[in-house]
């Protein structure tokens, strides 16, 4: 679905990214690990067409995306659940929840407020109340929400749980389980790699801007010291 190869992107003459290459698959659940100032969320935003490509290539679906705008990589279906949540604060929750909601690639059971409402019974609690006065994990599952309704074929969540108290972060998790069971491709960006091993089926470490391993859950078993000196777990 999603290819990266040798990736390079700088912020002005900062170079930070110099060769992140990973893949995903239809279905498939990723994460990208690493501690702070990696390049994680700096990919990311390469991936989004948010900061320009100095080198590599971008495909999703077989189809260059290297040098795609933000709106192009929208619509070719990738969801993004940013960090710092980011909701837009006049609009209530359902007006949040409508605003970029489409269906453009014809989804037979597509996202709905119901669907959104039945996985986060918060929302509907708070259909009609103002963004701005959610709580911080309230406003995560709004955004999450917000990017389901784009109906995504690949959504990436960049650090959805930081920050959240524990019992926010499991009813996240639980939504995440519950997405992949249901095949939704996803890109996964958390420090709580503990849990992360056992919501994905693949996993690659950032070190200064490059990958420098990758495995499944039971390869991090084997190499822990190996990726414990790169995520510092």
């Amino acid at each position: 679905m999603l290819s990266v190869h040798s990736l390079q992107a700088a912020y002005g003459a900062s170079q930070v990214l110099f060769n992140v290459s990973f893949e995903i698959a239809d279905g498939e659940a990723i994460t990208l690990l690493g501690r702070n100032g990696m390049g994680k969320t700096t990919t990311i935003r390469t991936i989004m067409g948010l900061l320009p490509t100095l080198g590599g290539e971008i495909r999703m679906n077989e189809r260059p995306i290297t040098h795609a705008t933000p709106e192009m990589v929208a619509r070719m279906g990738v969801g993004l659940v940013p960090e710092g949540r980011q909701v837009f604060p006049t609009l209530s929750v359902r007006e949040n929840l409508v605003a970029t909601a489409a269906n453009r690639l014809g989804r037979s059971r597509p996202w709905t407020l119901e669907r959104i409402y039945e996985i986060f019974p918060r929302l509907r609690e708070r259909a009609n109340q103002s963004a701005a006065t959610l709580s911080g994990g309230e406003q995560q599952m709004l955004v999450i929400g917000r990017a389901l309704m784009t109906n995504p074929t690949l959504l990436i969540l960049d650090e959805a749980t930081e920050g959240l108290a524990p019992v926010i972060r499991a009813e996240i998790w639980s939504c995440i389980k519950r997405l992949k069971a249901d095949g939704q491709s996803l890109l996964l960006i958390d420090k709580n790699i503990h849990v992360m091993k056992k919501l994905a089926d693949r996993h690659f470490v950032l070190e200064k801007g490059r990958t420098v391993w990758s495995g499944n859950t039971a390869d991090i078993e084997r190499d822990a010291e190996l990726v414990h000196s790169y995520v510092g777990i």
